[in-house]
């Protein structure tokens, strides 16, 4: 299964400089968050595969969610046979819907354990913010969560997709970081990757 994953800044070949057919080999579209409803709207409708989000710590001010879209927030969602799970938002550095202390975070992922348990694992996990020290910065905005590591090293996903750390904020913000079996990859802007279930 071929997945575009989108996150936090709208790619024009995709959209501005979109030519039909563009997004005909994509299965599915999975969205980090802080996205524009227009911008998911567009895509879900281009591809003709499902596009499912999560929520960015920005997305508090969008006056409505995108129509066509499927939000997964703390959700485990199977698609083809591909088990995925969502937990948007970022850590908490000032009042916000979408942000999260380290704490809620982790009863957010211990409300998903026996789902996840029962299912026999997770393929992809979708979040906005990166795990700490795998792909996030060591300002309070940008920082990570540590129960997202606790997540891989559990139940060892083929991978966990999140945004929220702009590549365009060091030379040296990697777009993909292997973790054992794990690999995680930043979305922001546009990245693909293929996913099957074994």
């Amino acid at each position: 299964m071929k997945i575009l994953a989108v996150s936090d800044e709208t790619a024009k070949s995709l959209y501005e400089f979109y030519t039909p057919g563009k997004l005909d080999a994509y299965d599915l579209i999975l969205s980090c968050g802080d996205l524009r409803p227009e911008y998911l709207e567009f895509l879900v409708t281009m591809a003709r595969c499902p596009l499912l989000y999560v929520h960015g710590n920005h997305d508090e001010g969008r006056r409505r969610e995108p129509e066509g879209c499927v939000c997964i927030e703390d959700m485990l969602y199977v698609y083809r046979g591909v088990r995925i799970v969502g937990l948007g938002g970022s850590y908490r550095y000032r009042e916000g819907k979408y942000m999260f202390t380290e704490r809620q975070m982790r009863r957010r992922i211990a409300r998903l354990y026996y789902k996840i348990r029962r299912a026999g694992g997770v393929d992809i996990v979708v979040t906005h913010a990166p795990p700490r020290h795998l792909g996030d910065q060591e300002d309070l905005a940008h920082r990570g969560f540590s129960c997202f590591a606790w997540l891989i090293d559990r139940f060892h996903p083929k991978y966990l997709v999140h945004g929220h750390v702009h590549r365009n904020y060091g030379y040296n913000i990697p777009r993909r970081i292997d973790r054992d079996d794990t690999v995680i990859l930043n979305a922001c802007g546009y990245t693909v990757f293929e996913c099957e279930r074994e």
